[in-house]
């Protein structure tokens, strides 16, 4: 165990950045793109049921990103301790954190238990009239993911776990596991095959939870059975409840980064359904297909924030910053292709849900407009990463709250009162560039302030490309 300590801090302390930031950021683009994948296709095949089975799917999204939120916030704050506890080389610490993780997710999934059990029905009954197709489909979807989150809780918080080690393998294994199971019970239980009852919508939630489970199993199979950098204690373990406040320190903001999204996506689907429930599915078309753009992205900040909170923990200034640049560059290659395929191949993009006449007038400007914010994303994403990446959460809080919530929300609902729902999707590139503001603002001063005296507290051999 000591030797491959030994052999993980040579490769975050000297491998060179480019090649370790790749080695490390693969594994995650994969898995991500893969779950991006199977959410589409979720989508795709629910499409075939009708336009309000993907109205009903649309409107539970929300909840679903927020699950997902809290899960990958609270495993950011444990994978950037993790990292900078090995980074200064203090085991004990790093080792508490990881064994704390179990207890977070457990406690994250009671959130949603409490509701998928009690409050589906207030939830949906904004979007539609109680009676309806779209309202029961989406109160069956929703109290099925609410109550079968324990899983993927558990599982993303031990991704993040093996993350902040360097192993970026076996997380994708999971994912990937997941996926599969996702896609192959997709048509059988949404339209009834082999002998079993058409569930339509809830056949949709069923697939995305059973995979979910699998994903879980594969994740506990390598914690228990593998040799890992970090110890994770399931019993006889008592909660360090200064380590919980290091955690989330990082995390907490960066759970109310990523519920930003989904609160921001409530509100606007409530500026929308008051003139299209159309314009409702269209929005929920662009997350679940730009996820294909920024699940590659945020793959890549998976691989550098455990390099950055590394080096950051070993004061090495030149191997911190050079990851930033390294993976700012791939993030904007990534966007710019993400940009090419919105504006070339928007009615493309929207046929394959099946979109009707209407759709396709709300989607394909919508797409065009909204993909113009991709390219100046990659520089918060990627900042973003920085502060976390260096224990200042908070920096990347205020960037996704001035963007979403500041920015987006009151230019839609201003907009679309002045042009109607076209004009309301300039929003999101308007609001992007009060984010670019913001961002290099911050990382100035954090760079002059402190970045920028970072000096080594021990040497280590450096080769050429760090």
């Amino acid at each position: 165990m000591e030797e491959k300590r030994e052999l993980h801090e040579n490769k975050m302390g000297t491998m060179p950045v480019r090649k370790l930031l790749l080695s490390m950021a693969w594994p995650a683009i994969l898995s991500m793109t893969i779950n991006a994948l199977y959410n589409v296709v979720d989508s795709i095949f629910v499409s075939r049921v009708s336009e309000d089975a993907l109205t009903a799917v649309s409107i539970v999204n929300p909840v679903q990103m927020m699950i997902i939120a809290l899960a990958v916030g609270s495993g950011v704050g444990i994978n950037s301790l993790i990292a900078r506890r090995l980074g200064a080389k203090n085991q004990e610490e790093a080792d508490k954190a990881a064994s704390t993780s179990i207890r977070i997710g457990l406690f994250n999934y009671l959130v949603f238990l409490i509701i998928g059990v009690f409050l589906t029905k207030a939830f949906v009954s904004g979007y539609a009239d109680e009676g309806s197709y779209i309202y029961e489909s989406a109160c069956q979807y929703l109290a099925i993911v609410c109550i079968g989150s324990l899983f993927t809780n558990i599982e993303i918080v031990l991704e993040k776990v093996l993350q902040s080690t360097g192993n970026m393998v076996a997380p994708m294994i999971c994912s990937l596991t997941g996926a599969i199971v996702n896609v192959i019970l997709d048509p059988i239980l949404i339209f009834g095959y082999f002998g079993l009852p058409r569930m339509e919508v809830a056949g949709a939630a069923l697939a995305t939870v059973t995979g979910q489970f699998f994903s879980m199993i594969v994740a506990i199979i390598i914690i228990v059975r593998g040799e890992h950098l970090v110890n994770i204690r399931f019993r006889g373990f008592k909660i360090d409840w200064k380590v919980v406040k290091d955690i989330y320190k990082v995390g907490f903001p960066s759970i109310v980064m990523q519920s930003i999204a989904s609160v921001m996506v409530i509100f606007y689907n409530m500026i929308l359904v008051a003139y299209s429930t159309t314009a409702v599915a269209v929005l929920g078309i662009y997350f679940k297909v730009q996820s294909f753009v920024f699940m590659p992205v945020f793959g890549l900040n998976q691989g550098a924030m455990p390099i950055m909170g590394y080096n950051y923990g070993a004061r090495n200034k030149e191997r911190l910053m050079k990851t930033y640049k390294e993976a700012f560059k791939v993030a904007v290659i990534v966007m710019a292709l993400g940009t090419l395929l919105f504006q070339l191949c928007p009615e493309l993009i929207l046929k394959m849900f099946d979109a009707s006449s209407d759709m396709l007038a709300i989607g394909v400007p919508a797409l065009r407009l909204i993909s113009i914010c991709f390219i100046p994303a990659a520089f918060g994403i990627i900042t973003g990463t920085l502060f976390q990446g260096t224990g200042h959460g908070m920096l990347s809080l205020y960037g996704s709250l001035i963007r979403q919530l500041l920015g987006i929300l009151p230019l839609a609902y201003i907009l679309i009162r002045i042009g109607g729902v076209t004009l309301s999707w300039l929003a999101f590139p308007l609001a992007e560039i009060l984010g670019i503001l913001y961002s290099a603002i911050c990382l100035r001063l954090l760079y002059k302030r402190e970045l920028s005296k970072l000096c080594l507290l021990y040497t280590s051999p450096s080769p050429r490309d760090s």
